[in-house]
């Protein structure tokens, strides 16, 4: 992360602010595209590497405008509302320089994908925005796992349920494409979804899924419960934390990768934890 602050100090001025932004506006383009013309991006947009190495170099950038699939406008502003809230989150946390970083790493990833695939098949895979979007979803679960959507517009599930379960689905379609001889099904993906694994493998988010991490940290909840204010007491000793969420009464003895702030936004002085600061509801007097 110290290279990361060190290209931040020198191009962080160059960065995109609410990319996200931007980046919907291109997926709504791309929507209209396809409503007046099927076929445009298909011939002229898509990133065909065989025209790429003719000289239609445009392809690197203009793939990304690839409709998203959704033909109903409804489902679209649902998508983009997701796609909003998820990427706007990211930028808050990181900064405008790490995310335009980590979006255009996946764009850089995916192109990477659709060469190799092209120089081993001698054929162009369409990978489109799946993969970018999905390489988002799964920063933002690590990051705020658990924020609550309602599935099916009724069911409650938090992000990181949906995460595992993404990344479960991800796995076995590795598995059988490796097993099933489709190798450019599991190459794609693991390619694609580089700069997530590049981040998670360099972050210590990944240790909170370990048995024991799991174990230590259910074993303090339930201290927790038994303390009142700021006094813990864990593993036969009374502790005295510095801060603790409003809202899961968490503290930095929880979990050493939290981090805390306060909401300029609350009537009080009301602290929360990362997962929680951009999600939860301000208290008003």
């Amino acid at each position: 992360m110290k290279l990361l602050d060190k290209l931040e100090r020198r191009f962080g001025k160059y960065a995109i602010n609410n990319l996200i932004t931007y980046v919907i506006a291109l997926y709504v383009f791309g929507f209209l595209i396809d409503f007046i013309s099927p076929n445009f991006y298909r011939q002229f947009l898509m990133l065909d590497v065989e025209k790429v190495l003719q000289g239609q170099v445009w392809r690197l950038f203009t793939f990304i405008i690839q409709p998203t699939g959704n033909s109903n406008v409804f489902f679209l502003f649902i998508e983009m509302y997701l796609y909003y809230m998820i990427g706007n989150a990211l930028e808050n946390v990181w900064g405008a320089f790490k995310f335009n970083l980590y979006y255009f790493s996946g764009v850089v990833f995916n192109i990477i994908a659709i060469f190799v695939l092209y120089f081993i098949y001698d054929y162009s895979f369409i990978l489109g925005l799946t993969y970018i979007n999905r390489s988002m979803f799964f920063a933002f679960a690590s990051i705020f796992p658990n924020v609550q959507l309602m599935l099916f517009f009724v069911i409650p599930i938090k992000i990181k349920y949906l995460a595992l379960l993404n990344g479960l689905m991800y796995l076995v379609e590795i598995i059988q494409s490796f097993r099933y001889g489709m190798y450019h099904i599991g190459i794609s993906i693991l390619i694609s979804l580089g700069n997530f694994l590049i981040y998670f493998l360099n972050s210590r988010n990944y240790k909170q899924y370990s048995p024991r991490e799991v174990r230590r940290r259910r074993s303090f909840r339930r201290e927790i419960k038994k303390s009142s204010g700021n006094v813990i007491s864990f593993n036969g000793r009374k502790t005295v934390a510095m801060h603790k969420c409003a809202i899961c009464g968490r503290t930095e003895l929880d979990d050493d990768d939290l981090e805390f702030r306060f909401c300029s936004k609350c009537d009080g002085n009301y602290e929360y934890c990362s997962d929680h600061l951009y999600t939860h509801e301000h208290v008003k007097k």
